[in-house]
């Protein structure tokens, strides 16, 4: 396979829910034409960000098929499904469905509940779920913060190699830069690598990424272009002002209840997506007018994402 190298900022959406928790896959249309105005280039759903741990097998295949729908006559926009990871049986099945409806590429992580014993075992995880869509691009979701799983990415890279002709590279959410540098320059660049912590981006764009997966692209994507361009023009200076508002903006999160706060966020510039489902905390009513408090002191406004024309 070819593999094709993804550039600029791809969002990882969340799901939208009405207010009695049931999905809602209306939402999606608008959410990715809200995207596109804001030059996301990119969505990778049913990740962290948009609960796939906390979402049934059919909520996920009915999400996926409502961004097909919207997406899929657009070729400057690549949709990525996340797989889960725990039951492998159930990640083949949503990458068969993924390839069936058209969809760009799939992504596993490590199984976190029986974890592999070492990069041996997950590399034949990814492996086994790869050979099923076998003309899909299959990457690996790193974030060992919530799997537990924290093997080295060149290490996994270098098992897969050879391997599974359609492994594409990694979404690469950590801050390991000696071993992500590894794996960018492994074999003259051979696999996309992506960054996914937003809050470190400019250090990933000193070692030359790309692209990159993050959750805060939905609500604040003008920042984000801004801070790549002025790194491309030289200016690290604004670049390192740019990212601290990025880090600013971030905080608000660990302050107001952690990932939950991303959709609050998104209900400022104008998209109501719901709660997080249980057990993830959700701000109440006051704590969201304290919360919006805080946004407009970040002068916020200056760089969110806005509203389709």
């Amino acid at each position: 396979m070819n593999i094709q190298h993804l550039e600029g900022l791809i969002a990882a959406p969340f799901t939208p829910f009405d207010n009695n928790g049931k999905l809602d896959v209306s939402l999606i249309a608008p959410y990715y034409a809200f995207l596109k105005h804001n030059k996301i280039t990119g969505a990778f759903i049913n990740g962290s960000t948009g609960e796939g741990v906390s979402i049934t097998l059919e909520e996920k295949k009915a999400v996926a098929q409502a961004w097909a729908d919207c997406s899929n006559h657009d070729s400057d926009f690549k949709v990525m499904v996340f797989l889960g990871g725990t039951c492998l049986s159930d990640c083949i099945d949503l990458a068969k469905h993924a390839y069936e409806i058209g969809l760009y590429a799939v992504s596993l992580t490590a199984p976190f509940y029986f974890k592999p014993a070492n990069v041996d075992m997950l590399a034949q995880a990814c492996i086994m779920v790869g050979e099923s869509v076998p003309n899909m691009p299959l990457y690996y979701y790193h974030i060992p913060v919530l799997t537990g799983v924290n093997v080295p990415m060149f290490d996994l890279v270098q098992a897969l190699d050879g391997k599974l002709d359609n492994f594409a590279g990694v979404k690469y959410t950590h801050e390991d830069f000696m071993d992500f540098q590894s794996c960018m320059s492994y074999k003259d660049g051979k696999y996309d690598m992506l960054w996914g912590r937003d809050e470190n981006m400019l250090s990933a764009l000193v070692l030359g990424a790309k692209g990159a997966v993050g959750s805060t692209f939905n609500y604040a994507a003008p920042l984000y272009h801004r801070l790549i361009d002025a790194f491309n023009s030289n200016d690290l200076v604004l670049a390192r002002v740019l990212q601290q508002k990025s880090i600013n903006m971030i905080r608000l999160l660990g302050k107001y209840g952690g990932i939950s706060v991303g959709k609050s966020y998104m209900k400022v510039v104008g998209l109501n997506l719901g709660d997080f489902r249980l057990p993830v905390k959700n701000m109440n009513a006051e704590q969201f007018v304290e919360f919006q408090k805080d946004v407009e002191s970040l002068d916020f406004k200056s760089f969110k994402s806005n509203p389709a024309s």
